[in-house]
């Protein structure tokens, strides 16, 4: 865009598009090993402003990411504390800002993801999805969509204020539903 005889660099650029969309994959993959490779291209599309917040926030959400994924393989859930009513007396796994940018509202607040549901508060609703009834937990760049089971592809969408609280609250949500869907001799106690 040209504005004042100088031109900014706009997030459409290919090969910054194209270092997202690899990001995108290394992140959905897991892939630590390309937080090096991608961190290198990153000196590469910086502009003169050196404006490349959101390419380093991608690259801290895959670090963040794998980092909790790796916990998780070894059975340590994270512990927040909370006395929020919505968690319900239940262990508070993640707590971060979001909205639901579906809801004509707009409504804000935080998302809960506990031993039992994932829970919204905030706004006048506050939709409350217990694990045995998600399919599954879905990132979208920052957006989570939370998919109902047994209906579709329906589901609530939150959006997040970080690609790291997205990718790790997606992360946690799949481990939550794995949980849930076990039978109850084989649970660990979350």
């Amino acid at each position: 865009m040209r504005l004042f005889g100088f031109r900014k660099r706009g997030r459409g650029d290919g090969a910054v598009r194209e270092w997202q969309r690899a990001c995108e994959r290394a992140i959905d993959e897991l892939d630590l090993a390309a937080a090096a490779r991608l961190e290198a291209g990153l000196a590469g599309l910086a502009p003169p402003d050196g404006d490349v917040e959101v390419e380093e926030e991608m690259l801290q959400a895959l670090r963040d990411v794998v980092a909790l994924e790796r916990a998780l393989a070894g059975a340590a859930l994270p512990a927040i504390e909370t006395t929020h009513r919505v968690a319900a007396g239940e262990a508070c796994h993640y707590s971060a800002p979001v909205s639901m940018p579906d809801d004509p509202a707009q409504p804000t607040g935080r998302l809960l993801l506990t031993s039992g549901r994932a829970a919204f508060a905030g706004g006048a609703r506050t939709p409350a999805m217990p694990w045995h009834a998600l399919r599954q937990v879905v990132r979208n760049g920052r957006d989570l969509i939370f998919v109902r089971a047994g209906g579709g592809d329906e589901g609530i969408r939150f959006r997040c204020n970080s690609f790291s609280d997205a990718a790790c609250g997606a992360a946690l949500g799949r481990h939550l539903i794995r949980a849930a869907r076990r039978p109850a001799a084989d649970r660990d106690p979350l």
